[in-house]
C-alpha cells in the first residue's frame, strides 16, 4: 500500500511530467537524442554501479573499454574500440597483450591540474589503475566477478587489501602489466574464453585517477571518461544532459551489417564520423504512462509499449494505421534475458526448505504472468538461459515449471508447512514503476492460494540495488538481460562465490553446481560444454533458488526522424550512432 506522503510525491511527479510534455522545444538541444530511461539512475560511477543496465545505459555514453560489441552485425561479436586492434594472444590462450590507440583524450575536466584543464591521454596503466579499484574491497563493487579468479593475483591482492584495511594501489597486480606507456599485458589464472566479453562491460572501462583523487565520493556526479558524450547536468529522478564530446576521438558508423539493414536504411550513413548528434538528455521515467505520454508527444525519440497501452496501438501484430500516419515505426525485438523472482538462500527458512521453494514455483502461472505482463510477447523460462544465446537447449523441460496448485500444496505439506501454517509473513521487494509493482501483487496473490502470506515492499531502484548487495531482501522480482553472448553469463548468476555485492543476489550455493561451472569457465564453446551446462540447469530447476518467469519479446516504436534504431542490450555504447532526420521532424512532430 501506498503511503499518503508518497501519494502527495506521486501526484507532484505526474504534474511535472504533465508540464514536460508540452514543454516548448529548446533550440540548443535541436539535436539531441531524447532518450526514455524507466528507472532511476543511481550513481555514474561505473565501479559501484556496475552490474546496473538502466544506469550502465546512461554511463555507456561517457566512459569506454578496450572493446565494443559492433553495432549492426549478428550474431553479436566484439570489436576493438580503445584498443587497437585485435590482441595478440599467446599459445594457450593465457596472455593477452593489447595496444592501446594513441591520440585518445579523457574529457576536459578541472581535476586535471597538469594540464589546466585539459583532458590528460589514456594509457595503459590507467586500466591497471581502474581494475584495481573494481577490486578494491572498500567499493563494495558488485562488479568484480568479471575478473575475480580469472586475472592472475587480483583475487590476492583484494584479499591482502582486506587483510590490512586498506587497498595499496602501489602494489602489482601478477596478471596486469604495463611495458610501455600503450601496451597493456593481461595475464590469466586460467583460460577465460569470454574475456574479450567482458572488456566490453561496465567494470572494465578506463577511468582517470585524477578525477577520483579529486572528486572522491562525488566521483558518481562527475564522471570523465574518454567516450563521445561528457557529463553537463543532471536533476535527480528527471533527466541528465551529456553534450558531444568535441574531442572524441577517431570513431566511425560501421559499414558491415545484416543483409536487411540496407533496405531499414541502417547503413545510411556508413563511414560517418560519430557521434551523428549533438548530445543526448536521458528523461528518468520510471512510471509507464508518462513514458507513453511523453513518446505520443513527440518528446522522447522512442519507446517500449507498456502493457497497459498496447491493446491501443497494435492489432493483429500490427501498429494501427492512426499512428503509422504519423510516421511512427514498430519494431520487434527478441531479448536475450530472464525475467524471475528471487529467494534468499541465506534466509533460515526458505534456503533451508527445498520443497517450500518448489511449492511456490508451481504455484506461479507464468503464463498468465506472460498474458498479464506482456501482452504475450514471451515464453516461458524453463531454466535461466534464454534463446539466441549460446548453450541455450530447445528441448528442456522444467517439471516443476506446470503451473498445479494440487501439486503445489502436496510439496508445502511435504515441506511441514500444510496450507501455509507455520510460516512467517515474508517480504517480497519491488522496485519504482506500475508494472513493477502490479506483478509483485500477482505474485502475492498466486502464494496466497497455497496459504503463504507475502506482504510488498516498494523501493526505489537505487534502494532496490542497495538491498541486493546488502543481502537484505526474502525474495524480490527482476530480470538479467545478457552482458554477453554466452550462457556462462546466465549461470554465473548461481555459483557460489557470485554471491552479494556480486551477481548472484539469492546467494544460492551449492557445491556440485560450482564445481561444474569452474569445469565449464574453462571451456570453448561446444556440444561438450553444453552438455554441463544441462547438468548446471537441471540442478538450479531441482533446487529453485529462482522461479523463472519468462524470456521476453519487446515492441518499441520510435518517430520517423530517429534514424540508425537498432536496439541491443549487450552493446551500451550506442547513442553515437543515432541520428536526428531534422526536415522529417519538423514535417512529423505537429502531426502527434
Amino acid at each position: 500500500m501506498i503511503s499518503r506522503s508518497n501519494i502527495f510525491i506521486a501526484l507532484a511527479v505526474w504534474v511535472t511530467l504533465l508540464q514536460g510534455c508540452t514543454r516548448k522545444d529548446d533550440p540548443q538541444f535541436a539535436n539531441y537524442i531524447n532518450e526514455p530511461v524507466k528507472s532511476q539512475v543511481r550513481g555514474l560511477d561505473p565501479t559501484i554501479s556496475a552490474s546496473d543496465l538502466y544506469t550502465g545505459l546512461v554511463m555507456g555514453q561517457i566512459y569506454e573499454g578496450l572493446m565494443q560489441y559492433a553495432y549492426l552485425e549478428r550474431p553479436v561479436k566484439v570489436e576493438p574500440l580503445l584498443s587497437d586492434g585485435m590482441p595478440e594472444i599467446s599459445k594457450g590462450n593465457l596472455v593477452y597483450k593489447f595496444k592501446i590507440r594513441k591520440g585518445i583524450f579523457f574529457h576536459d575536466d578541472p581535476s586535471f591540474k597538469a594540464t589546466n584543464g585539459k583532458g590528460r591521454e589514456l594509457e595503459a596503466a590507467d586500466f591497471i589503475y581502474s581494475w584495481k579499484r573494481l577490486a578494491d574491497p572498500a567499493y563494495h563493487s558488485d562488479g568484480f566477478w568479471i575478473f575475480d579468479g580469472k586475472v592472475k593475483g587480483i583475487t590476492k591482492w583484494r584479499e591482502d587489501a582486506i587483510k590490512i584495511g586498506k587497498a595499496d594501489y602501489s602494489k602489482p597486480i601478477e596478471g596486469l602489466s604495463a611495458p610501455d606507456k600503450y601496451t597493456l599485458v593481461i595475464t590469466l589464472a586460467k583460460p577465460f574464453p569470454q574475456l574479450l566479453y567482458v572488456l566490453t562491460m561496465t567494470g572494465a572501462w578506463a577511468l582517470p585517477h585524477e578525477a577520483i583523487e579529486n572528486y572522491g565520493g562525488e566521483f558518481q556526479n562527475h564522471p570523465v571518461g574518454t567516450g563521445p558524450y561528457k557529463f553537463r547536468s543532471w536533476v535527480r529522478n528527471s533527466k541528465i544532459i551529456l553534450d558531444r564530446n568535441p574531442n572524441y576521438h577517431d570513431d566511425h558508423y560501421p559499414t558491415k551489417g545484416e543483409p536487411e539493414d540496407m533496405n531499414r536504411g541502417l547503413l545510411t550513413d556508413a563511414g560517418k564520423k560519430l557521434p551523428l548528434n549533438d548530445g543526448v538528455i536521458f528523461w528518468e521515467l520510471v512510471e509507464d504512462q508518462p513514458r507513453w505520454l511523453n513518446f505520443r508527444k513527440g518528446e522522447t525519440d522512442w519507446v517500449e509499449i507498456p502493457k497497459d497501452s498496447f491493446d491501443s496501438a497494435v492489432k493483429k501484430d500490427e501498429l494501427i494505421d492512426e499512428i503509422k500516419k504519423q510516421g511512427v515505426e514498430l519494431q520487434k525485438w527478441t531479448e536475450p534475458d530472464l525475467t524471475f523472482d528471487a529467494l534468499n538462500m541465506e534466509d533460515p527458512i526458505l534456503g533451508k526448505n527445498k520443497y517450500l521453494r518448489q511449492a511456490m514455483m508451481m504455484a506461479r502461472d507464468s503464463a498468465a504472468v506472460i498474458q498479464k505482463f506482456y501482452n504475450g510477447r514471451a515464453i516461458i523460462a524453463q531454466g535461466p538461459i534464454p534463446p539466441e544465446i549460446a548453450g541455450y537447449n530447445p528441448n528442456f523441460k522444467n517439471p516443476l515449471k506446470v503451473f498445479n496448485l494440487v501439486k503445489a500444496k502436496e510439496l508445502l505439506k511435504k515441506a511441514g508447512y500444510p496450507d501455509g501454517k507455520g510460516l512467517p509473513e515474508f517480504v517480497y521487494d519491488t522496485y519504482g514503476g506500475t508494472t513493477s509493482r502490479q506483478l509483485g501483487e500477482f505474485f502475492q496473490h498466486e502464494m496466497a492460494q497455497l496459504g503463504i502470506k507475502i506482504k510488498i515492499h516498494d523501493n526505489t531502484w537505487p534502494e532496490f540495488m542497495d538491498k541486493q548487495k546488502k543481502r537484505k531482501s526474502q525474495m524480490f522480482g527482476m530480470a538479467w538481460s545478457a552482458d554477453y553472448p554466452d550462457a556462462e553469463n546466465f549461470l554465473q548468476l548461481f555459483y557460489g562465490p557470485n554471491g552479494s555485492p556480486g551477481p548472484n543476489a539469492s546467494n544460492y550455493n551449492n557445491p556440485e553446481f560450482n564445481k561444474l561451472y569452474e569445469q565449464t569457465a574453462v571451456m570453448q564453446d561446444g556440444p561438450a560444454r553444453n552438455a554441463i551446462y544441462q547438468k548446471m540447469v537441471d540442478i538450479v530447476a531441482e533446487d529453485c533458488p529462482y522461479i523463472f518467469d519468462a524470456h521476453r519479446k519487446t515492441y518499441t516504436l520510435n518517430n520517423g526522424w530517429f534514424k540508425n534504431f537498432k536496439r541491443n542490450l549487450i552493446n551500451l555504447g550506442y547513442i553515437k550512432y543515432y541520428r536526428i532526420d531534422q526536415q522529417a521532424k519538423k514535417e512529423l512532430k505537429p502531426k502527434l
